[in-house]
C-alpha cells in the first residue's frame, strides 16, 4: 500500500473519533505514551505496526476498518479486554510523523517486529518438507495417531520398540500407568481396573476445586484419566462396569460440584465422563425400562447439567412403548407420593411439575396420548402449569377449553404470580388474533400499556387499533390516561367514548396501593410527543416536567437528540445542565463524561456559527473551576486541533 493511502486512511478522522473508539481513559493514557513508540512502520495492507515501550515492550498493530472504527492487537495483556493505550499512541504517532511529511516506512515481514505483531502460532506444522501433512494424515491426527511418530517408527524392531517403550515407562508414570491399564483390559483383568478407577474417583472428589483467573492460580481436578479409561472399558464391551463407576462419581461429583469455585471447570470435566456413562446405559445388563427410570431420576437430581446428553439415550429407539408404559406407571406412583405443594411458588411446585412432565413425556412415548391432558387438568392448579396445559389444548384444537383455562389460570395467580398471569393473557391476545378477533387484540395491546407504559408498546397499539380504525379515540384514551392515571372505561357516548371491548381477563385496582409511576406521566408523554415529531409539545411538556422533577437525566438526553435541529437551544441547554451536574460531582470519570456532552454542545455551536458563544462557555468554566486541575486537563482535550491529520 502507498503512502498516499495511509494518508487517506487516517484523513477525517478527528481525535474525537479516536476518543468514541478508545474511551476517554485510554485515550487519555495513550497520549501520554506517543514518545514511547519506535520502529513506526506499515504492512502492505496499510496496517501500522510498532513497538510501544511500557512496563515491557509490546508489539502494536492498528488499521482504521471506516466508519471511525479500528481493528487493533498488541501483545500488551490489556488487549484482550479492548483497544489499548498502546494502540492509542501508535495512531498518534503516525498522525504526527504524516503531519511532519514523513515516510512510514514498510515493515519487512522478517524483521522482529513483524513476527512478533503477527504470530499465528503455528509452529506445530512444520514448513519442511519432512513433515508436509496431506489430508489423509491430518485425519489420523483427528484421531490421536501421528503420522511422524509412526514413520519414525516403523523401521524398529520388536525388541528396539519393546525397550524404547520400557525406557519411557521408568522415565514417565503416566506411560507407565497407560500400559499397566491397558495390559489389564487385554487380558481380561476387569475388577482391579474398576477398583483403581474407583480409588481415583474417590481421591480426585475429595480435592478441593478452585480458580482464581485474576492470579491464574488454583487447584483443578485432572479427569482426564477417568475419561480416557471409561472410554476404554466401554470399546471393550464393560458396560457395566462403566454404569458401576459412573454411578459412583455422579454421588461423588455432584458434592464437589456444589462445594468448587473453579467457574464450573470441575462441572465440565466430570460431565465429560457422565457422558460416557451415559452412552453406556443402554449397554448394560439393566432391564431397560429400569434403565429409563435411572435416567430419568438423576435428570430430575441433575442441578449442575453434568447429564447434558441425557435426551439423546431417552430418544434411543430401543425403548419401545411397551418399556415407556412401564415407566409411566412408576412415576404415576412417584407423583403421588409428592406432597402437594402448600403455596404456588416455585420452590414449592418444582419438584412436582418435572416429575409431572416426566409422566407427560412417558405417556406420549408409550402411545397413551389420552392420558395427557387429563394429567395437566388435574395439576394445573397445583404446579401453574396453565401453559402447558393451554399449549396441549390448542394442539388437539380445543381452543374454547384452552380460553377457559387461561381465564381461570389469569385469576388465580394474577395476586401472587403476576409473570404466570402476564403470559396467561398474552395467549388470550393471540387466541384473538388467531381467531380474527382484533378489536379484542387491540383491547389486550392497551392492557398491555396501561400496565406497562413504554415507547414499543404504544407502537403495538397504535398498530393494533388502527388495524380495527379506532387509533384516534384509543389515542385520546391514552393520552388522557397519561395524563391522569384513569384506565378508559368500554361504553360510553359522544368523542372521548373508548371504543375497545372489555377484556376477558383485567388486573384488579388494589385500594391505596402505591404506584411506581405517578401522573402526569409526563416522561412518556413526552417520549409520544417525540415518537409523533410534535417537537414543539415535546418541548413544552418538558419545561413542565423540569420543575418537578428530581432526578435523572434519561429523557433529557432523549429530547436533546430529538430537538437538537428544530430547536437548538433547548438541546444546548440541557446538555449545559447535564455537564454543570457532573462537575459538580468532582470526580475525574464525572468530568470525561462531561465533556461528552460539551463535545455535542461544540458541534451545534460549529453548525449554527456561534463558535465565539462555544469559546464563552468554555472560559466560564475555566474561571468558576479552576481549582479543578483534573477537569483543566479536560478542557484542554476540548481546545485540541479536532483532526488528526490535515
Amino acid at each position: 500500500m502507498k503512502m498516499k493511502s495511509i494518508r487517506e486512511m487516517l484523513k477525517g478522522l478527528s481525535l474525537e473519533d479516536l476518543r468514541e473508539w478508545a474511551g476517554s481513559k485510554i485515550y487519555n493514557r495513550g497520549k501520554e505514551y506517543v514518545s514511547c513508540v519506535s520502529q513506526l512502520s506499515r504492512t502492505e495492507d496499510g496496517t501500522l505496526v510498532a513497538w510501544v515501550s511500557g512496563s515491557d515492550e509490546y508489539a502494536t498493530s492498528v488499521r482504521h476498518e471506516g466508519a471511525g472504527d479500528f481493528d487493533s492487537d498488541c501483545t500488551c495483556p490489556y488487549d484482550y479486554w479492548g483497544p489499548c493505550k498502546h494502540a492509542v499512541a501508535v495512531l498518534l504517532a503516525a498522525a504526527e510523523q504524516l503531519k511532519q511529511n514523513r515516510d512510514i516506512p514498510l515493515l519487512d515481514p522478517d524483521d522482529d517486529l513483524y513476527l512478533e505483531a503477527f504470530d499465528e502460532d503455528d509452529d506445530w506444522l512444520e514448513e519442511d518438507e519432512n513433515y508436509d501433512l496431506d489430508e489423509e494424515s491430518l485425519a489420523g491426527l483427528s484421531k490421536g495417531r501421528s503420522p511422524q511418530l509412526e514413520k519414525l517408527l516403523a523401521d524398529k524392531s520388536r525388541d528396539e520398540l519393546q525397550g524404547l517403550l520400557v525406557e519411557l515407562a521408568l522415565d514417565f508414570p503416566e506411560v507407565s500407568r497407560r500400559l499397566r491399564d491397558r495390559g489389564r483390559l487385554e487380558t481380561g483383568q476387569v475388577d482391579q481396573l474398576v477398583r483403581s478407577l474407583r480409588k481415583e474417583i474417590r481421591n480426585l472428589t475429595a480435592e478441593d476445586a478452585w480458580y482464581n483467573p485474576w492470579k491464574h492460580e488454583g487447584n483443578l481436578p485432572d479427569y482426564s484419566h477417568v475419561e480416557e479409561q471409561l472410554e476404554a472399558l466401554l470399546d471393550k464391551g464393560r458396560a457395566d462396569a462403566v454404569f458401576e463407576l459412573g454411578e459412583e462419581l455422579w454421588e461423588r461429583g455432584v458434592e464437589q460440584v456444589e462445594q468448587s469455585n473453579d467457574e464450573g471447570d470441575t462441572a465440565l470435566a466430570i460431565s465429560s465422563c457422565l457422558a460416557i456413562v451415559l452412552r453406556a446405559v443402554p449397554q448394560t445388563s439393566l432391564p431397560p425400562s429400569e434403565q429409563l427410570l435411572w435416567l430419568v431420576e438423576h435428570e430430575l437430581d441433575d442441578e449442575y447439567d453434568l447429564l447434558g446428553g441425557a435426551d439423546a439415550v431417552l430418544n434411543d429407539p430401543r425403548y419401545t412403548p411397551e418399556y415407556w408404559r412401564e415407566v409411566a406407571a412408576v412415576l404415576e406412583v412417584w407423583l403421588k407420593k409428592i406432597e402437594e405443594p402448600k403455596s404456588g411458588r416455585c420452590s414449592s411446585t418444582y419438584r412436582r411439575e418435572r416429575v409431572m412432565t416426566w409422566l407427560r413425556n412417558a405417556y406420549s412415548s408409550s402411545g397413551e396420548t389420552q392420558k395427557v391432558i387429563p394429567l395437566l387438568e388435574e395439576e394445573a392448579d397445583r404446579c401453574r402449569s396453565y401453559d402447558l396445559l393451554v399449549n396441549a389444548l390448542l394442539e388437539t384444537g380445543e381452543q374454547d377449553r384452552a380460553r377457559n383455562w387461561c381465564i381461570r389460570g389469569y385469576q388465580k395467580t394474577i395476586a401472587d404470580a403476576p409473570g404466570i398471569a402476564s403470559n396467561l393473557q398474552e395467549r388470550l391476545r393471540e387466541l384473538a388474533k388467531a381467531e380474527g378477533n382484533f378489536e379484542l387484540v387491540a383491547t389486550y395491546r392497551a392492557e398491555d400499556f396501561f400496565e406497562r407504559s413504554s415507547e414499543p408498546s404504544y407502537i403495538e397499539l397504535r398498530e393494533a387499533a388502527e388495524k380495527v380504525k379506532v387509533w384516534p379515540a384509543v389515542r385520546r384514551g391514552v393520552l388522557d390516561f397519561l395524563q391522569t392515571g384513569r384506565r378508559p372505561v368500554a361504553g360510553g357516548k359522544g368523542k372521548n367514548a373508548w371504543p375497545l371491548p372489555e377484556p376477558e381477563v383485567q388486573k384488579p385496582e388494589v385500594d391505596g396501593k402505591i404506584r411506581l409511576v405517578s401522573f402526569p406521566n409526563r416522561e412518556m408523554l413526552i417520549e409520544i410527543a417525540i415518537l409523533e415529531e410534535r417537537f414543539d409539545d415535546a418541548v413544552t411538556i418538558y419545561h413542565e416536567h423540569a420543575k418537578t422533577r428530581r432526578w435523572g437525566w434519561d429523557i433529557d438526553e432523549q429530547l436533546a437528540k430529538a430537538v437538537v435541529r428544530s430547536h437548538p437551544d433547548v438541546a444546548l441547554s440541557i446538555w449545559q445542565s447535564i455537564a454543570e451536574g457532573l462537575i459538580a460531582q468532582v470526580k475525574p470519570k464525572a468530568y470525561i463524561e462531561a465533556a461528552r456532552y460539551l463535545r455535542q454542545m461544540h458541534k451545534v455551536y460549529e453548525q449554527t456559527g456561534r463558535l465565539a458563544e462555544w469559546k464563552t462557555l468554555i472560559m466560564t468554566l475555566r474561571v468558576k473551576h479552576k481549582a479543578k486541575r483534573r477537569l483543566m486537563e479536560v478542557l484542554d482535550g476540548l481546545e485540541e486541533d479536532r483532526k488528526l491529520i490535515d
